[in-house]
């Protein structure tokens, strides 16, 4: 039943960023602290997820850049996820398998969903600060769920719905507030 919570925590962070949900699964396995995916901990995949992490934590700290790069990874970071959910689950021959990979690309895409949201009305602040402040509290709060979610994978995946909620109810207040601006 944990793989639900692992789908759940998953989900959410791969909605914010499927590359670094990939690395940081890889590399906790890797160093034993959970048992992932023997896929995830492959050097071929962590080296390629650690690029596109790379790219991704620039590009995320960039107005407008940062709606481009989201907006490419619409479909990306979803079906990301639904494949983070499956190899999680194992072999979806039972219904909380397919549940579980179902469950996961649908909370990917959700969290992604605020985080462009937000990110679209923080892109009409003229300073970058905003920016770059709100792109690091995603970086911090994704490893940190994802961490936590090593030791006590159902607090993580509630957090991590928390974190679902307030960023989908922010995204959709500041757009209301900026359709009033204009």
């Amino acid at each position: 039943m944990d793989s639900i919570a692992y789908a759940i925590s998953g989900g959410w962070a791969a909605g914010i960023s499927a590359y670094a949900t990939v690395l940081v699964f890889g590399l906790v396995g890797r160093a034993g602290l959970a048992d992932t995916p023997d896929a995830l901990q492959r050097t071929d995949v962590l080296v390629l997820v650690g690029v596109l992490t790379a790219i991704e934590f620039v590009a995320d700290k960039v107005a407008y850049i940062d709606s481009l790069w989201d907006s490419v990874h619409t479909v990306v970071r979803p079906v990301v996820a639904a494949v983070l959910g499956l190899l999680i689950a194992g072999d979806a021959s039972t219904l909380e398998q397919a549940l579980t990979a179902s469950l996961s690309g649908g909370l990917a895409l959700l969290s992604h969903a605020g985080k462009a949201g937000v990110r679209l009305a923080v892109n009409t602040s003229p300073e970058p600060a905003s920016n770059i402040g709100v792109s690091a509290a995603e970086d911090i709060s994704l490893v940190g769920v994802l961490l936590l979610a090593t030791e006590y994978p159902w607090l993580a995946a509630g957090i991590a719905l928390v974190l679902l909620a307030a960023s989908l109810g922010l995204a959709i207040w500041l757009l209301k507030r900026i359709r009033r601006g204009w």
